[in-house]
Order: C-alpha cells, then sequence, then structure tokens
C-alpha cells in the first residue's frame, strides 16, 4: 500500500451538560473567571452508567454509518485514551465486543491529550505495511472521572466524550490522504501534567504547559506542514487539542494558518484529553466548515509532554 486516508469521522458527547455557573456552587469560581481564564463556557459530564468504551463505541458507530461500512469491515482498532476503569480487556476489545466486530487486531494507545494522532500515525503505517485494510482511530476519555473536583483550577477544564475516525488504505495510484507524522516527548518535563494515585486524579502545572505550548510548539507545527509539502497559508482548518482557548487561540496565531479555520470546540466541550482532537474535527465537517479534500493540520499535544501532528485531507 502506497498510504491510507480518512474517509469518514464521528462523535458523542454524553448528555449531562455542566456548566460554569453549575460550577461556581462547586467550588469557589464564576463563570467571569472561567472565561477569562481558559475560554469555556460548558462541558459534558458522563454518569457512572456511562463508561469509556460506551462513549467511545457510539462515536466510532457514528464514524462506520458515515463511511457506508458495517463493523465486519474493520480489521484493527485503536483506542487513545488515559482514563480506562480497567487493564484488560483494553478499551479497544471492549468496543470491537460492543459493535459485534469479527476478529480484529485490538489495541490501546496511552498518549494522553496527544494520543488521538498518535494512534492515527500508528494506523496509517499499520495500512501501510499491509497489516490491515481499514481502521477505527478512537479518542476517548471521561475526565471528569479523575478530576479533583475541589480544585478549582483544574476541575474547570475537563469534560468526557470521544471522537473516531475510519481510515483504509489507498492503492498504488491513489492519493494518501495522511501526511508524514512529527512526534516526540520532553521527558525532563512530563510531571508538569499528571494523573496518578489511588483513585488516580489529574492536576498539572498550568503556567509551565502554557509557556510550553505557546513558546515551542509553532515551529514544530509548521515543520508537520512542511513535511506534507504544504505552507501554513494552504491549511483550510486547524484542529489542535482543545486543552485552553488562551493557549489554542496563540499557537494557531503563531503557525501561521491565515486562511484557516481554527476549531474552537474547547468552548462547549472542556478538555477532553484524547477526544478533543477528533470530536472538534467531526464538528467542523458536520457544520460543513470544511469541505471533502481540504488539508488540515491535527496537532496534539499535552501529557508526558508529548506531541504528535499531520496534515490529513477532509473525508
Amino acid at each position: 500500500m502506497t498510504g491510507s486516508r480518512v474517509v469518514a469521522v464521528g462523535h458523542y458527547q454524553p448528555s449531562k451538560v455542566l456548566t460554569n455557573d453549575d460550577l461556581a456552587g462547586l467550588v469557589d469560581t464564576s463563570d467571569e473567571w472561567i472565561r477569562s481564564r481558559v475560554g469555556i463556557v460548558t462541558r459534558h459530564i458522563g454518569g457512572p452508567d456511562e463508561p469509556v468504551d460506551e462513549l467511545a463505541a457510539h462515536a466510532a458507530a457514528k464514524a462506520l454509518a458515515s463511511a457506508g461500512l458495517t463493523p465486519a469491515d474493520i480489521d484493527l482498532v485503536l483506542v487513545a485514551t488515559s482514563t480506562a476503569e480497567h487493564r484488560s480487556p483494553n478499551m479497544a476489545a471492549r468496543v470491537a465486543a460492543r459493535l459485534g466486530m469479527g476478529s480484529p487486531a485490538v489495541m490501546d494507545l496511552n498518549v494522553v491529550c496527544a494520543g488521538f494522532t498518535h494512534a492515527l500515525a500508528t494506523a496509517d503505517h499499520t495500512l501501510r505495511a499491509g497489516a490491515a485494510r481499514r481502521a477505527l482511530v478512537i479518542g476517548a476519555d471521561k475526565m471528569g472521572d479523575i478530576a479533583d473536583w475541589s480544585d478549582r483550577t483544574t476541575c474547570v477544564l475537563v469534560g468526557d466524550g470521544a471522537g473516531a475516525a475510519v481510515v483504509e488504505a489507498v492503492e498504488e495510484g491513489q492519493e494518501a490522504g495522511i501526511g508524514p507524522v512529527l512526534w516526540g516527548s520532553v521527558p525532563e518535563m512530563g510531571n508538569a501534567v499528571r494523573i496518578e494515585g489511588t483513585p488516580p486524579r489529574f492536576a498539572q502545572e498550568g503556567q509551565s504547559v502554557y509557556r510550553w505550548a505557546t513558546t515551542q510548539l509553532p515551529p514544530i507545527a509548521r515543520e508537520v506542514c512542511a513535511r506534507a509539502g504544504l505552507t501554513p497559508e494552504d491549511l483550510a482548518a486547524v484542529v489542535l487539542h482543545q486543552a485552553n482557548l488562551r493557549i489554542i487561540e496563540p499557537v494557531a496565531q503563531r503557525i501561521g494558518a491565515v486562511n484557516a479555520v481554527v476549531a474552537r470546540d474547547v468552548v462547549e466541550s472542556g478538555n477532553t484529553s484524547a477526544a478533543s482532537i477528533p470530536m472538534a474535527l467531526s464538528k467542523l465537517v458536520e457544520r460543513g466548515e470544511i469541505s471533502s479534500g481540504d488539508p488540515v493540520l491535527l496537532f496534539g499535544f499535552g501529557g508526558n509532554l508529548s506531541y504528535a501532528g499531520q496534515v490529513i485531507r477532509c473525508p
């Protein structure tokens, strides 16, 4: 095979919406305080009867329906998550069982907020090698389950959800729709974003993450474009990890994608970790803000501190 392409996307969020005013009843905060610091207005929070694999399966089913495929057409399932409640069966196996799949390969990836772009690159490489024909790539997290709801600096950030993409191999002579990945990490700064303890809790050093993201990531994102044979001006959309509006907007500006739609799903969904990029992408497609074939930069960053990005062609 000569490459792969994203043929469809889908997303899913729990029905319960938690507003900033709701949070003001839990911790010492306010709608104005949250909007001015992180730009978030609402977030969706799943209940105890909505496990991560259920969110993931809903998003995957939507993507499959959009692609006109059945679960039997998929031979690889990759799930990016850092909030799996159980170690085994893994999340991918649970999703495969929910969807009634045949015998796909099933793997989870834990690269936290950069998980989806890592998983998409892994699927692309696997399909290029001929080890699979079609893949489901899912980002799904329930950050509400690991939030410290007494810490106003972190609990205001998080939300729950899932996003999925159907990826298929392209034959020789067809144009690939997923560009080369650029990925890496800064291990010495890994403790800046943490999910630790029993029960696990999310914590971060917000200022360190902000400085790293806004200064170090724009040149890396520009190099992602160069590897795809494009300039930032060629991009139709930029979908960054939806961490914080005060990170998304300056990073997007410094990349130089002056003609691109910038995804701002964080405003209504909060930080959904590995789910944020596919969910934001799916919403842009659903609303018709980008068209089939448009070049879109996907760029994940966060825990470890890890990053991964690629330019894809919109399904």
